[in-house]
């Protein structure tokens, strides 16, 4: 039995977990949550963190002697200091170097969409579906566009810390500006925030992503329907360029806009038209972790 800590950083909460993994699989042996504090800055959080790992030795009786982190930016492999972070304060702070000194152990750090499918990679669906996978990218689709490449079980950061980042490649110049300077990213496409946002522009009236697509199903609003052809029109366009370059063998897809049925189905299809392949082998799959893959995929980072 092997015994893994992993910690997921949130804007309001800090989680740990301890996992034990065996043949079998893995239990959960213990989980908890403290509050974040951001608003009392840098040095407290690393102290919460520390905080934390103490409450889970305590409740183990074991010593931690490694950790996963899962934070909501990047660990800029050059530099060695976060960067996008919504969490302000940590950002531009060589995060890993502080913390392991708070703590006496070595850590390892990636980002919230590359734990998500290291999770889903390892412990999710993919090794119930399709066992033998050896690249995997797992998409998150929420109120952002992210992603995480694994392959062969490990995350591939990248040389600049930005594997996986295709919720910032310029897809249409109709999704308008984005908050990272560009104009017409994925994510001001596909995310559940771009897709409301197009409804309230061709309506005037504001709606959440649930009442477009309870619309949509109930055939009585062509604007919820325009929306959601747009939405599998460009996820196919966006999705294909991961195919193109990529090729994984699975694609898995979390996050709010990630619950619609009509991606696994028209999606695909629509991904073909800009594939350059006339078939998708590569297999969709939805989530089986929910929100526990941010924290699992961060224990799994020290494996």
């Amino acid at each position: 039995m092997k015994i893994l800590c992993g910690i997921d950083m949130g804007g309001t909460k800090i989680e740990g977990v301890l996992l034990s993994l065996t043949d079998k699989g893995f239990d959960v042996m213990e989980r908890y949550r403290i509050p974040t504090e951001k608003e009392k800055g840098y040095e407290h959080i690393l102290h919460q963190i520390k905080k934390l790992v103490n409450h889970l030795e305590e409740k183990a009786g074991i010593s931690i002697d490694k950790l996963g982190i899962g934070t909501p930016g990047a660990l800029d492999p050059l530099s060695q200091t976060l960067k996008n972070c919504n969490i302000v304060c940590l950002n531009g702070q060589p995060f890993k170097k502080d913390l392991e000194k708070v703590l006496g152990i070595p850590i390892e750090i990636a980002n919230d969409a590359n734990c998500f499918a290291l999770a889903e990679a390892t412990l999710g669906a993919v090794p119930e579906k399709v066992p033998d996978a050896q690249v995997v990218f797992g998409v998150i689709m929420g109120t952002g566009v992210g992603g995480g490449i694994v392959i062969n079980g490990k995350v591939l950061h990248g040389k600049h810390g930005i594997g996986g980042e295709w919720g910032h490649n310029i897809l249409d110049l109709s999704g308008g500006p984005c908050y990272c300077g560009q104009t017409g990213c994925v994510e001001t496409l596909i995310s559940g925030t771009g897709l409301e946002k197009f409804y309230f522009q061709q309506s005037g009236e504001k709606r959440n992503l649930k009442e477009i697509l309870e619309r949509q199903q109930a055939g009585n609003d062509p604007i919820a329907q325009q929306t959601l052809d747009r939405l599998i029109h460009f996820f196919g366009k966006g999705i294909a360029s991961i195919l193109n370059v990529l090729d994984p063998d699975v694609i898995v897809i979390g996050g709010g806009v990630g619950n619609i049925d009509l991606l696994y189905q028209e999606g695909v299809e629509s991904a073909k038209k800009f594939m350059f392949n006339p078939y998708i082998h590569t297999v969709f799959l939805k989530p089986k972790l929910g929100d526990s893959a941010g924290v699992f995929g961060a224990a799994m980072l020290v494996n």
